[in-house]
């Protein structure tokens, strides 16, 4: 029904209709901004958790298992759906962001139905990525799932019981993937086994998913207390904890002994052509895995050469790996005794730039901004992140800092690891993004790791001008954090294209940044389990920073830097080859 109504709004457009009260004639931009606003709203019912973290409450009871063969066939149908409805629209009749949004539209059909060709989701599960990971970050309350209401509540035990659908699905899935040699590396499931072990709960009250229960509203009848209590113990007694040991058992004893020890994806079949097409998807250019190769050993040379300049400048008279060694290792670098003084050393790097920030940015967000410590239960598994906040102003942009020992918190980079999730990094982006009611919904809540990553990584090299990075030893972290990122494009590219092993990729990042064992180790086996991801950022902070090069050698007098900033934030995150077509087009008009 919905394409025949769309084939007749299409006819009103092109022609006049016979109705003699119809006097306006539906333009094409009209047109298109049904179609866009219609593929947004269907798309939240297809991926609810994206729903849930925007707080649009229409879908928290629902969990697809999104892994399952009859729901791709359902998204194919989706992408496919609304690819014919976009070959109905006439382009050259758009402008400004409706044609840049149609340029989104027509790519994002593209990749999703190439996605969908491939087979992987016959390895739903890994230490980075599976949803065992996410799903008690839901459940705890700290997360994004509202428990604010008594539906609220009955909601999250409905997603409870897709949950154990889902788990019990993959398992299915992971043992067709046993029979056609589609499995991850055999390290990526080892480290699954004390995550699902961890969920097991020895008493309800102990369980991550309780936490709600404990914090129950006391507007909340006493006959609905007395329900969700009795609902959630059963919840977590007979399905969770049943769900969690089935998992474990699967992995430990049937799934991991069956799993390669290789640590790149093309080891299994269709591997390499699936790695190109998350080259593509991930950095959302044409760019082949070979260019990106040879793009991050250039990178990878430059940098070493900047990081030995300012360890010269600071006197230090050992190798490049002797002062890495020294940063790690000299009391001086570590000068916080409580939680509290790593948290407010943060709150002073954002004191200390203010000043300076209005004189590269005129727009900045209304949305509020506070930093966090990361909680407990998850501080000990991750990094410092970014976490954004609602679109209405009620839950702040989040700058989360895990500290399990702030006696042995380094500040060497806390400057630049501000800049990138903190101010003007994340949460300039996405909150101005956010906040941008002229851009369509799908764009305003929209991402793209190559732009979002890429902006993040940008903003590390606006340290100088915002007033930081007057310490040699912080400069010297924000090259370290560069190298990090140009060392992705080597060894990721390394592992799942040309053989690379991992613990060959863990001594190639060993020989060249500043980065501990265990945490290289770790970040290794991140890129195993995440294929391609790891790419995006240095391919987009590169492609912004050449853009910018441009701009000031085109422009010359003309080039304003906040302008430049403007343009890039209100636009939001696009995908980089129409970033810069944009960009292009961009600087011809300041002409």
């Amino acid at each position: 029904m919905k394409n025949k109504l769309f084939a007749l709004v299409l006819l009103c457009a092109s022609v006049s209709c016979n109705n003699p009260e119809s006097k306006k004639v539906k333009s094409m931009t009209d047109v298109f901004k049904t179609l866009e606003n219609n593929y947004y709203q269907d798309r939240l019912r297809y991926y609810p958790l994206e729903a849930t973290a925007i707080n649009d409450n229409r879908y928290n009871d629902l969990l697809p298992v999104d892994i399952s063969e009859s729901y791709r066939d359902t998204l194919r149908n989706f992408y496919t759906s609304y690819q014919k409805q976009l070959e109905t629209i006439n382009a050259p009749e758009l402008t400004g962001q409706d044609l840049i949004s149609y340029k989104v539209l027509v790519r994002e059909m593209k990749i999703q139905l190439e996605e969908l060709s491939f087979h992987f989701n016959l390895m739903p599960v890994n230490q980075f990525t599976g949803l065992q990971l996410a799903f008690p970050v839901l459940g705890s309350g700290s997360g994004n799932q509202p428990f604010k209401t008594v539906k609220d509540y009955d909601d999250f035990l409905k997603r409870i019981n897709a949950f154990v659908m889902y788990e019990d699905t993959a398992m299915v899935y992971m043992r067709k993937g046993m029979k056609e040699g589609i499995m991850p590396a055999r390290i990526l499931m080892q480290r699954t086994l004390p995550q699902y072990k961890g969920l097991i709960a020895a008493n309800v009250e102990e369980s991550i998913f309780y936490n709600p229960v404990k914090s129950m509203p006391e507007s909340f009848s006493e006959n609905d207390k007395q329900r969700l209590k009795d609902a959630y113990s059963k919840a977590i007694t007979d399905q969770l904890n049943p769900c969690f040991q089935r998992m474990y058992d699967f992995i430990d004893k049937e799934y991991i002994p069956a799993c390669p020890a290789a640590a790149g994806i093309s080891n299994v079949p269709q591997g390499k052509e699936y790695y190109a097409h998350l080259a593509r998807l991930w950095t959302t250019t044409n760019l082949t895995p070979d260019e990106i190769f040879e793009i991050g050993q250039k990178e990878v040379a430059r940098l070493h050469t900047e990081m030995e300049k300012v360890k010269e400048e600071t006197g230090f008279k050992g190798t490049l790996k002797e002062f890495f060694n020294y940063l790690h290792t000299d009391p001086k670098f570590f000068p916080f005794k409580k939680d509290s003084d790593v948290l407010n050393a943060y709150l002073d790097i954002e004191k200390r730039m203010q000043p300076q920030l209005k004189k590269l940015f005129d727009e900045t967000p209304k949305s509020p901004f506070e930093v966090r410590q990361t909680e407990a239960f998850r501080a000990a598994s991750a990094s410092a992140e970014y976490i954004q906040g609602s679109p209405d102003g009620t839950r702040p942009g989040v700058f989360y800092v895990p500290i399990l020992d702030a006696t042995k918190y380094s500040e060497v980079g806390m400057e630049d690891l501000f800049l990138h999730e903190a101010i003007p990094g994340h949460h300039y982006q996405i909150s101005l993004q956010q906040e941008n009611t002229q851009l369509p919904d799908f764009r305003r809540f929209g991402w793209y790791g190559a732009n979002g990553e890429g902006w993040a990584l940008y903003c590390e090299s606006l340290g100088k001008e915002l007033g930081l990075y007057t310490d040699p030893y912080q400069y010297f972290g924000s090259l370290s954090e560069e190298m990090h990122r140009a060392i992705r494009l080597v060894v990721d590219v390394g592992m799942h294209l040309k053989g690379w092993s991992r613990e060959q990729a863990i001594q190639f990042s060993l020989d060249n940044e500043m980065e501990s064992e265990a945490d290289i180790t770790a970040e290794i086996e991140r890129y195993m389990a995440y294929p391609a991801q790891a790419l995006s950022y240095k391919i987009g902070q590169m492609k912004i920073l050449e853009m910018r090069h441009k701009a000031e050698d085109e422009l010359k007098d003309k080039f304003d830097i906040r302008k430049f900033h403007n343009h890039i934030l209100e636009n939001g995150c696009l995908p980089l080859d129409i970033f810069e077509d944009d960009m292009n087009q961009w600087i011809k008009n300041q002409r």
